[in-house]
């Protein structure tokens, strides 16, 4: 049987990372995306010298001061995808990296802002929960509310992950119910194999 390969997504406070956790239990490899995007932007990261030439204000004692980025970037879709254009191609090649590592390992990465950079041999598996669930979320976790509707407008909606999802997992329940879903949902994926 081929090892899954799974990509997992949804909007800020769906609970991907929650998901992340339970499969990690299960045994799969996670690979979390938004940790390699960090690891990129350090003072020796692949990113690092092509973001703070593009944007030189954010740049203190030289680190990038990733709340200044983030304040630019998530305000204006041109500056986000030029962000992106510079950090993807560098995250995409170290998930890829350690995929290829984990050999025959079930591997789940968590894309919080899209699914493009492993291509169509992963399937999408996409977190949701109403906006008004996801914003109590993040508040409860001490995230700034202002931020986080900001963050929200940058991402896609609900409607727009699902459309490019293979599998949904509604994340309305409690934990028990977020843990069965998502057993049920590997008992699915690897009874396809």
């Amino acid at each position: 049987m081929k090892p899954l390969r799974l990509i997992v997504g949804g909007g800020i406070g769906s609970g991907k990372s929650t998901v992340l956790g339970i499969l990690a239990k299960q045994g799969l490899l996670v690979i979390e995306a938004d940790r390699i995007g960090h690891r990129v932007l350090e003072p020796d990261g692949a990113a690092y010298a092509d973001v703070a030439a593009r944007w030189p204000d954010v740049v203190e004692h030289g680190r990038i001061n990733r709340k200044l980025l983030a304040n630019i970037v998530f305000s204006d879709g041109e500056q986000l995808a030029a962000l992106e254009a510079l950090t993807h191609p560098h995250i995409g090649r170290e998930i890829i990296r350690r995929t290829e590592a984990a050999g025959g390992r079930d591997v789940a990465v968590e894309l919080p802002l899209g699914s493009e950079l492993l291509g169509p041999k992963w399937m999408r598996v996409v977190v949701t929960v109403p906006e008004s669930v996801r914003m109590q979320r993040a508040a409860a976790r001490g995230a700034d509310v202002a931020d986080v509707a900001r963050r929200m407008k940058s991402q896609l909606s609900d409607a727009e992950w699902e459309a490019q999802a293979d599998y949904v997992l509604p994340n309305t329940g409690d934990l028990d119910e977020l843990e069965a879903a998502v057993g049920a949902l590997l008992g699915q994926l690897r009874g396809r194999g």
